[in-house]
Formats: C-alpha cells, structure tokens, sequence
C-alpha cells in the first residue's frame, strides 16, 4: 500500500504531566465514560423517582467491581500460569491488562451486593439501565487503547490502516476503532429504547440485547485482531471469541425473559 495512505500514529498517551505524576488518555476516557455514565443514570433515576442518594453508592460499587474484574479477568483468562506464580504482580494495574468479559463478571457481582439492601432496586432494573452509558463507556475505553497503541488489528492494506509507529511499522485494520463506533450505535440504540419505555421498560430487555449487540460485535472484530496470548495462537477462535459466547447466550435468555414477562403484563391487564 502507498505510504500516503497510511495513517501513521505517534500520538503520546500521556495527556498531561505534572513533575513525576501523569495523566494518561487512556485513564482520562476510562474516567470520563464513568462520569457521563453516572449523569445518565442519574436522569433515569429522576424520571422514575429513585432516591438520588443512592447513586454515589451505586457508582462506587459498579467503578469497584469494573477495575477488580477486568484486572481478575486479565490475569485468570489469559495469564493464569504468570499470576498465579506471582500473585503480588495481579495487584499492578497501573502496568495495564484489563479484559472486558471480567469486567462484566465483576459488574455482576458488585450489582448484586448493591441491590440486597434495596428491594425497591431489583437487580434486573438496574442492570438494566447500567447498560446504556456501559455501552458509552466502553466505547471511549477503545479509544483508549488506540492512545495507549494497544489491542493491535492484524495487518491491512485499507485506505484507512494504522501504522502504531511506537510499536512497529506495519499498516494494521484499527479494529479499535471499529468496536469504538459498535459500541456508538450499540448506546445510541439502548438509550432510545429506554426513552421510549422509560418506567414501562420490560425487565431484562436492555439487558439482553446489550450482551447479544456488544459480544456478537466483539466475537466478530476478533478476527481483526492480533492474539497476544501466546496459548491463542493453536486455537480456533480466540480467548475472547470463546468468552463471548455464554455471554451471547446469557443476552438471549434475558430477552426471553423479557418477552414473557412482557406477555403476562399484557394478559394481566
């Protein structure tokens, strides 16, 4: 491919430096996906009139449950030999190494200790609404990574290919990019169902199609992606394509959920 229709990138991941403390993009985008997240959430919670002294807690359990799962998830699904011999080394998060599938594993578990002492907030009505601005989050995570020249795409010779200079010199498919603007419409998507719904939202219904919508866009960006484990490279489908599987699966049974609890609302009526 001709060089000119390269897009080199060399962009530093540091956004500011104070002395010896930095900001990275990265951190940055991750911190404001959860800000944005948190004023949706607190609109949603306005609408259908739920104490807004909740919300503090509630994003503290879902930032705490995020960070510990992804890291969890990081070193159980791809590194489990290394970390389990170094166990000091799960704890370094700020040396990178999050996944995405633990990070749905720990969102899930913080949720249900929020919601055990909150009976008006089931978890499916939470979750529920969680998964608009995680779609947003997730979205801006990916850029993230494309600052941080990480999650590499396989080689490319598209218009639109990267050169990670920082990493080496080959045109690469920015499939960082392509799950970025998924997620995009994966939010724009959810967040108009809930609009139109709002308090009549069939339980499990966002739930659902955000597992189905973002782990089936996930399963198939895969296979623009480089494998970094090296245990990957002699299997069929990459670790992540493996993960998101049940996850898929878990997205259709909510919907069936949904539907049926749908149809006895309809009969009760």
């Amino acid at each position: 491919m001709p060089p000119w229709l390269q897009i080199v990138w060399d962009v530093s991941p540091i956004f500011v430096e104070f002395g010896r403390l930095s900001i990275r993009w990265y951190g940055l985008l991750f911190a404001l996906g959860f800000v944005i997240g948190f004023y949706i959430v607190r609109g949603m919670y306005q609408r259908e009139r739920k104490p807004l002294e909740d919300l503090d807690a509630l994003l503290l359990y879902i930032v705490g449950g995020t960070v510990i799962g992804a890291r969890l998830g990081h070193t159980l699904f791809y590194y489990p030999d290394y970390y389990l011999a170094n166990p000091a080394e799960i704890i370094k998060i700020w040396e990178g190494g999050i996944a995405s599938h633990g990070g749905v594993i720990g969102v899930l578990a913080a949720l249900y200790l929020y919601v055990r002492s909150r009976p008006d907030q089931p978890f499916l009505w939470v979750l529920d609404r969680l998964t608009v601005p995680a779609a947003l989050c997730a979205a801006l995570i990916r850029i993230g990574n494309v600052f941080n020249s990480e999650i590499l795409g396989t080689p490319a010779d598209v218009p639109w290919a990267f050169v990670f200079e920082r990493i080496d010199t080959v045109p690469r498919h920015p499939v960082q990019l392509y799950e970025s603007a998924a997620y995009l419409v994966i939010f724009a998507t959810l967040y108009a169902i809930y609009r139109r719904y709002e308090s009549r939202l069939p339980t499990g219904l966002l739930s659902g199609l955000f597992f189905i919508l973002v782990f089936t866009a996930r399963f198939f960006l895969e296979f623009y992606k480089e494998r970094f484990a090296a245990f990957e490279q002699e299997l069929l489908l990459s670790m992540g394509q493996i993960l998101s599987i049940p996850v898929v699966v878990l997205g259709i049974g909510l919907l069936i959920y949904a539907r049926r609890r749908g149809a006895q609302r309809a009969d009760s009526s």
